[in-house]
């Protein structure tokens, strides 16, 4: 493992430290000099490969992302495109939990999003998430878009609307519930993508 380490590029080590970091604390903020000490890096490296802190988060969050959530569901032509969109969504909600697995997810973005005063380093993590969650979901859009199975429009719009369908759900799933969750969270999932699918340009 540690040799491994060693062949890593200066851009991989940082990287790599950087997704650890994310890994053990989702709410970490990924200062400059926290991930080039963790990496064995000075901040001058740091910088060379990343000029800003929103370039590396932005890295680290798509990688990220990549790992845990598939693209592959998308393009399978051969199912139906909402019920592709869906099983895509479902990829989201899948890395909440539920219970107090959702329970305790949820309070982590309240402790680091929430409670503190809006800071310029929390702004900015949090839009580092919003903002590739968006770009992830209007990937799902444009493939669909190019199928021929969603009419042109506005993808940043639609992937809005569906990420905040998304978030109302995960919030759920940290709430008490009377009935089936996942049956109730599928047919509002359903009722979204449908929403999206039939839009016009607009």
């Amino acid at each position: 493992m540690e040799q491994d380490k060693a062949n890593l590029s200066s851009r991989d080590k940082i990287l790599r430290a950087a997704m650890e970091m994310f890994g053990e604390d989702p709410g970490a903020k990924l200062s400059v000099r926290a991930v080039a000490a963790r990496a064995g890096l000075s901040t001058g490296s740091l910088r060379y490969h990343f000029p800003t802190q929103r370039e590396l988060q932005d890295e680290v969050l798509t990688r990220i992302y990549d790992l845990v959530i598939s693209d592959d569901r998308i393009h399978d032509s051969s199912v139906p495109a909402r019920d592709r969109l869906v099983d895509c969504l479902r990829q989201v909600l899948t890395r909440v939990g539920v219970g107090e697995r959702a329970r305790e997810g949820m309070r982590k973005v309240v402790d680091e999003f929430v409670v503190p005063e809006p800071t310029e380093e929390i702004h900015a993590a949090y839009l580092a998430v919003e903002r590739e969650a968006r770009r992830r979901v209007e990937y799902w859009l444009t493939a669909l878009t190019n199928d021929g199975a969603l009419p042109e429009g506005d993808n940043t719009r639609r992937a809005r609307f569906l990420i905040t369908v998304v978030n109302g759900l995960g919030l759920e799933r940290a709430l008490p519930a009377e009935d089936s969750i996942l049956q109730s969270e599928t047919e509002t999932l359903y009722t979204a993508v449908d929403c999206v699918l039939g839009s016009r340009s607009s």
